[in-house]
């Protein structure tokens, strides 16, 4: 469903750098053999899709950061938040667009293409985390991951109509992460609610688990966007 919204939606959007077909399909049937009960039990995103902001390293997916000086870079290790959101079961669809090494605030600024907002292709969907916002406010993915260095989830969020939060520092691994400013650099979610968001939370805080508490509704994942 996601990869068919993907090829519909991101022509006229941009949100993607890279998508991820063989790998989120791969990952699905993962999920789908620990939801069945086989192997280790689900967590709270087995099965959800997820983009990872183009500046967060992903083992053997490329990653530029938005920038052609890393055009064709494939790092050898996955940032710590990536292995957490794979050893919880999350479906890794694709890289998300952003300004060239996150400088930037409208999105406007990546070397391969501007991200447009989904809902008037017209504007800005804000930045740097713009691709991540973007995708999550159109259904191209359930949930994403994008870095805050001054706003650079906040702003795109409510630029987009979604939710996105900068954690405290230290609460999540900034190891993996292409630096802008590492005193201040902080990796987090963008999702549709602030439960959504708090369950990649959750998930990405680990060992010091963010522990919110929230009562699960059923498909509350299967939302559509503009």
């Amino acid at each position: 469903m996601v990869l068919d919204r993907i090829d519909e939606i991101d022509p006229q959007v941009s949100a993607y750098l890279q998508v991820t077909p063989d790998l989120a399909l791969s990952q699905a049937r993962d999920a789908d053999t620990r939801l069945r009960g086989i192997g280790a039990g689900p967590g709270p995103l087995t099965g959800i899709p997820v983009m990872i902001k183009d500046n967060i390293s992903t083992a053997g997916v490329a990653t530029t950061a938005g920038s052609r000086m890393l055009e064709g870079y494939v790092p050898p290790y996955n940032a710590t938040v990536v292995e957490l959101l794979q050893a919880d079961g999350a479906v890794m669809v694709g890289k998300g667009n952003l300004d060239e090494f996150a400088m930037g605030s409208s999105n406007e600024n990546s070397a391969f293409s501007p991200v447009h907002n989904p809902w008037d292709t017209g504007r800005v969907p804000g930045g740097s985390s713009g691709g991540a916002a973007a995708a999550v406010a159109a259904s191209m993915c359930f949930a994403a991951l994008g870095s805050d260095t001054g706003g650079s989830i906040r702003q795109p969020a409510a630029l987009c109509g979604v939710v996105g939060m900068k954690p405290t520092y230290g609460l999540v691994s900034r190891y993996g992460l292409i630096a802008f400013a590492s005193s201040l650099d902080q990796i987090g979610p963008i999702a549709r609610e602030v439960r959504d968001c708090a369950d990649v939370l959750d998930v990405i805080a680990r060992p010091r688990r963010a522990r919110f508490d929230f009562r699960e509704e059923p498909g509350r994942w299967l939302r559509q966007g503009p």
